[in-house]
């Protein structure tokens, strides 16, 4: 008769696991459903690519977008904006040398400083941020003439449009008095730097939806909402570095 009372309650148990495990398979098939219809609407459909301009790229690792940009152009000399752009980086080969680009992202701050790898994810930090989001960060990282390729993507944008694209991921920085350099800090990777961003990382306000919207602030084609990784780059058509404008 003692075992009756433990038996139910261990089918209690069953259920409630049972009855969680199916509303987050519902969340997740929701979350991933909205995403690919929010991608799949565009915005500045009337776009085209220029015969002259500005060569940006977008790359992506599969989960994570971000946007490269010429270091200096006669637009904009990114260095005004990230120290960590006038510093030499390692990795090119014997020698040291100086970015000619800036790869440009947006992220949770405890994973981009403090998880070098998804395995390294804990499923507390996992499910704080995919219940309250968490505070951001920009990530600057540092390369030398990247490579055209499946996940280094070029485009090529107006001088107007890459203006206002700058303008767009300096209004994600906070301010800073007139002679002061921004303040920076470092990761788990080398050539990587780090600077305070002023929204906060939510799994509506994710590192690829952030992307999206800058883009779509520039005036390029995009989706309406971006939140995973391919739903940025459907849009960027893959090219070769002989076929980079």
């Amino acid at each position: 008769m003692a075992q009756a009372p433990i038996y139910r309650m261990m089918r209690k148990l069953i259920r409630i696991t049972l009855a969680i495990f199916a509303v987050l398979a519902v969340v997740m098939t929701g979350y991933i459903l909205a995403a690919w219809v929010g991608s799949s609407i565009p915005q500045n459909s009337d776009w085209t690519e220029p015969a002259e301009g500005v060569d940006i790229m977008i790359e992506t690792n599969g989960t994570h977008t971000s946007i490269i940009v010429p270091v200096v152009t006669e637009v904009k000399d990114w260095r005004t904006t990230f120290p960590s752009a006038a510093k030499s980086i390692t990795g090119y080969g014997e020698r040291a040398e100086l970015p000619t680009h800036l790869a440009i992202g947006f992220g949770e701050r405890e994973v981009f400083l403090h998880v070098p790898t998804w395995g390294d994810l804990s499923a507390t930090t996992a499910l704080r941020i995919a219940t309250i989001g968490g505070d951001a960060v920009m990530r600057v990282a540092h390369y030398v003439r990247p490579a055209a390729g499946k996940d280094y993507r070029p485009l090529r944008i107006s001088r107007r449009q890459y203006a206002a694209l700058v303008q767009a991921i300096e209004r994600d920085l906070p301010p800073i008095t007139a002679g002061a350099k921004r303040g920076e800090f470092y990761g788990t990777y080398a050539n990587d730097a780090y600077y305070e961003a002023r929204s906060g990382y939510s799994m509506v306000n994710t590192c690829n939806s952030w992307v999206g919207s800058r883009l779509a602030d520039a005036g390029i084609t995009m989706g309406w909402w971006t939140p995973l990784a391919g739903g940025v780059m459907k849009w960027i058509p893959v090219r070769t570095s002989d076929q980079a404008p």
